[in-house]
C-alpha cells in the first residue's frame, strides 16, 4: 500500500533528508587516495554522534552491520566497510540513511577518487543527470515507469546500462516503502503518481552490462562483467508545484 505524506510529514522527511545529504557532503573531504573505507566509516560516525539527535537507517537493517554503505569501482550498492584501500583513478559510491523525529530520509552519492578515465567520468555525470530526468517526471496525474523510462533512456542512450536487480523506493516512517521504483519501465504504465507520494530515485548504473552478482558477504552487489558502477539518490515529494529534492541543503 502507498502510504501518502501530509505537508507536516513531508517537513519531517525534508530534515531526515537533509541530515542524510549533509553526511554525505560532509564525508567528501574523506575521499582520497590512501583512505581505507572503514575510515569512511568511522567519520559518518563521529559526523552522526556530533549531530547528537539522529539515527543511522542502516546500520542493523536486516542485519546490516555499517551505517554506511562504501561501494568502490564494481560494487554497485550495499558495499561493506572495510580495510580496501582507496586508490587513484577509483570511484566510489557512498549511500547514507537517517531516521530523525520519526521519519526517515536518504540519499546517494558517487565520489572520484583523484584523476579518472574520461569515461568514468561521463559514467558519474550520465548516472547523476539520469537522476534529474526521473525527477522530473515525478508530477501528479503521470504514471511511476515515466520515472524510470526517463532514467533508463537517458542512460541506454549514453552507451551504459542500469542495473534491474535493485529499485529506488517509497520511503516516509520506514526506510522502503511501496511503491518500488525501478530504473527502467515502460513509458505511461505503472501506478499513478499522487500529490503526497514520498519516492527515493535512485539510478544504479554500469559502465558494461546490467547484470550483478552478490558477493560472499552476502550483501555486497557487483558488475558481473567487473565494469564500473555510479550510484545517485534523492528522497522526492511529489507537491501541488511538481516534485521537490528534500535531501538537498
Amino acid at each position: 500500500m502507498v502510504i501518502l505524506k501530509n505537508k507536516e510529514e513531508i517537513e519531517k522527511i525534508r530534515e531526515a533528508s537533509r541530515y542524510a545529504i549533509d553526511v554525505l557532503f560532509y564525508l567528501k573531504k574523506f575521499v582520497k587516495e590512501g583512505v581505507r573505507t572503514k575510515e569512511l566509516e568511522e567519520a559518518c560516525v563521529d559526523r552522526v554522534n556530533r549531530t547528537g539527535n539522529i539515527k543511522p537507517a542502516f546500520k542493523g537493517y536486516n542485519g546490516f552491520p555499517y551505517c554506511l554503505c562504501v561501494s568502490v569501482n564494481d560494487e554497485v550498492v550495499h558495499g561493506m566497510p572495510g580495510e580496501r584501500v582507496l586508490t587513484e583513478g577509483d570511484v566510489v559510491s557512498l549511500d547514507f540513511g537517517v531516521f530523525y523525529d520519526g521519519f526517515c530520509g536518504d540519499a546517494a552519492l558517487t565520489y572520484k577518487v583523484g584523476e579518472i578515465s574520461k569515461k568514468a567520468e561521463r559514467l558519474l555525470s550520465v548516472t547523476e543527470s539520469s537522476l534529474y530526468k526521473g525527477i522530473a517526471e515525478a508530477r501528479e496525474g503521470n504514471r511511476l515507469h515515466d520515472i524510470s523510462h526517463a532514467i533508463q533512456s537517458h542512460v541506454e542512450d549514453a552507451g551504459f546500462s542500469v542495473v534491474r536487480e535493485f529499485v529506488g523506493h517509497g520511503i516516509g516512517r520506514n526506510l522502503h516503502e511501496e511503491p518500488q521504483v525501478p530504473n527502467y519501465g515502460e513509458k505511461g504504465t505503472g501506478i499513478r503518481l499522487k500529490k503526497g507520494m514520498v519516492l527515493a530515485i535512485e539510478p544504479m548504473v554500469n559502465m558494461g552490462r546490467s547484470e550483478v552478482m552478490i558477493k560472499q558477504n552476502g550483501w555486497t552487489a557487483v558488475t558481473k562483467d567487473g565494469s564500473l558502477s555510479a550510484h545517485f539518490e534523492h528522497t522526492v515529494a511529489i507537491t501541488d508545484n511538481g516534485p521537490e529534492i528534500l535531501s538537498k541543503l
